[in-house]
């Protein structure tokens, strides 16, 4: 699983130019920052930096991929920053969440300041994060699913729909004329025919959608498969290809054009995300102070 803290030793590395620099920043030891470096390089398959004489020099890969995370990277310190000031400054007890990183910054990461909470955010799925809320290590879930566990209570706090979006600029008649016509064995043809990106490699949001319109397991072979959607959007917006992907996402970028639906499909594809929590460990006041965070009525 993909460490946040590999970004940030990575993007420390970067601007100090040395391993010793990034320790330092980090306050953490030097043997942990190359860690850090080698298990982001082993995940994402290419070198980022030559190792040279007391420098690290960026390859070409580095310097690219340092300028597509650095903005989320500093975003997410940034709330950081927010937690530590909010949980100094108020006499309100920690609660500790787990959510999909995408989901906190889409849906929660604006809304922090306007109530009281104090928040220890952790990042994963909602496999992950269960097996931490049953041990007692968070106390709130973000979940995409129910799991049948005792005392777990699940209030829904959104509903996402799966959207089939494209590159701005695909040229998607072909595909809504077969449509049209009601020609779907020939609209899927076409869409297996496009540069798929998936998020990841069991393509559960691809099949949701592809089990809703057409009835069966999607036949598609992703080209790219990348476990962030920020970075599966951007590729697209600047490339060729198509996803499926929920809609709280990309409302912005296909209200400004920057992508585009390709089909809503027969039938929407629908999932509900829920607050999760143990109700025989979790306080009422903190309870109530998620839902308003979440905008949720109860």
């Amino acid at each position: 699983m993909l460490n946040f803290e590999w970004y940030r030793t990575f993007k420390a590395i970067y601007q100090s130019g040395t391993l010793t620099g990034a320790a330092q920043e980090l306050l953490i030891s030097q043997p942990n920052v190359s860690q850090h470096l080698s298990s982001l390089e082993a995940y994402i398959g290419k070198q980022l930096f030559e190792r040279q004489p007391r420098k690290m020099v960026p390859t070409a890969y580095g310097k690219l991929f340092y300028t597509q995370i650095i903005e989320s990277v500093e975003r997410l310190e940034g709330v950081e920053t927010d937690f530590r000031h909010i949980a100094i400054s108020k006499e309100i007890a920690m609660t500790c969440l787990g959510a999909p990183r995408e989901f906190f910054e889409a849906v929660m990461a604006d809304r922090l300041g306007k109530t009281d909470v104090n928040l220890h955010v952790e990042f994963g799925t909602t496999k992950e994060l269960m097996k931490r809320l049953l041990k007692g290590d968070i106390s709130f879930l973000i979940a995409t699913q129910k799991q049948e566990e005792p005392n777990i209570v699940y209030e829904p706090c959104l509903d996402e729909t799966f959207l089939l979006i494209g590159s701005p600029g695909m040229d998607i008649k072909p595909f809504s004329q077969l449509i049209k016509a009601g020609a779907l064995h020939k609209a899927e043809e076409w869409l297996c025919d496009q540069n798929w990106f998936a998020h990841n490699s069991d393509l559960m949001i691809i099949r949701r959608y592809w089990l809703n319109n057409f009835g069966k397991r999607p036949p598609v072979k992703p080209r790219f498969i990348i476990p962030d959607f920020d970075s599966v959007l951007r590729a697209i917006q600047h490339g060729n290809g198509v996803t499926v992907i929920p809609d709280y996402l990309v409302k912005t970028q296909l209200k400004n054009n920057q992508l585009q639906e390709l089909w809503p499909g027969n039938k929407k594809a629908v999932n509900t995300l829920y607050l999760a929590y143990d109700k025989t460990k979790a306080p009422a006041e903190q309870v109530e102070m998620m839902r308003i965070l979440l905008n949720m009525k109860k």
